[in-house]
């Protein structure tokens, strides 16, 4: 490597809700001398990112445009309703659309879920973000359906959420440039994908022989044999069947040598 080459480094994108602390650790145990850069984006700007090669990959909300794009989902969020903790919905497990009928539902511009027509009765504006709708949720103004991973990352104690049946899901996935699918992003890949650190694909060190299979020379070796062992223990063996042949040979020429002598000699006459 000349000095004018760059440290070869993995820059990991992800939009707010994504939490990849668990990858992110693997990839540092099995890649240590590969630093992965973490990069915060927003929904609208994560795909810009990936294409202008700002990002090697990154965790987005589905759908992609698989034109340029390849994906993997992931997983599937749960959607609540946030509201404030003194709301009526809070004493109830779950909820429907249809109960939020008559409520004031915020919609923001920044919005993950793909409506066709949000539930309840739009607000006088809509918010520019959705840490923007959690504010007016606290003042009273409205309710806010997101995915849970947004609920908990805009946490606040004067407020509370609850699953809502009837309403659009959040699919989390994986995606890179189609055209860039480099071995940093295939290591990336089997460890999403919870591949071992002994799996086939990715750059892993090879495995060992296992015994029993052949070698080099397409003889097959035992566990515990060597070339000299196996040698020698043929020899042994062969030795000790052509010693058994050969005696038996020999026994058999000395007794019928032996039996050959005494019919020949003559007998003696009374």
């Amino acid at each position: 490597m000349t000095g004018s080459e760059a440290t070869p480094s993995f820059r990991l994108a992800y939009v707010p809700g994504v939490t990849p602390t668990k990858w992110v650790r693997i990839w540092n145990e099995r890649l240590p001398d590969i630093p992965l850069t973490l990069v915060a984006v927003t929904p609208a700007e994560a795909f810009g990112l990936l294409r202008d090669g700002g990002a090697d990959a990154g965790f987005v909300r589905l759908p992609v445009d698989r034109t340029d794009l390849s994906a993997i989902p992931l997983y599937t969020e749960t959607t609540v309703v946030v509201v404030p903790k003194d709301h009526e919905i809070s004493a109830v497990e779950e909820v429907s659309a249809e109960d939020l009928a008559d409520e004031v539902v915020l919609h923001p511009l920044d919005d993950t879920l793909d409506w066709e027509r949000p539930p309840g009765r739009p607000a006088f504006e809509r918010p520019a973000t959705t840490a923007d709708a959690v504010e007016l949720v606290a003042a009273g103004i409205g309710l806010l359906v997101v995915p849970q991973s947004l609920a908990r990352l805009h946490h606040r104690k004067d407020l509370t959420y609850r699953p809502v049946t009837g309403t659009p899901e959040s699919r989390v996935a994986l995606s890179w440039p189609e055209d860039r699918t480099t071995d940093m992003v295939e290591d990336f890949i089997g460890i999403v994908r919870g591949r071992t650190v002994n799996s086939s694909r990715g750059r892993q060190a090879p495995a060992q022989p296992k015994a029993g299979r052949p070698d080099a020379s397409g003889a097959r070796r035992g566990p515990a044999q060597g070339k000299t062992g196996t040698a020698k223990a043929g020899g042994r063996s062969g030795a000790g069947k052509g010693g058994a042949k050969g005696g038996a040979a020999k026994g058999g020429a000395k007794g019928g040598a032996k039996s050959s002598g005494r019919s020949a000699k003559p007998r003696r006459r009374s």
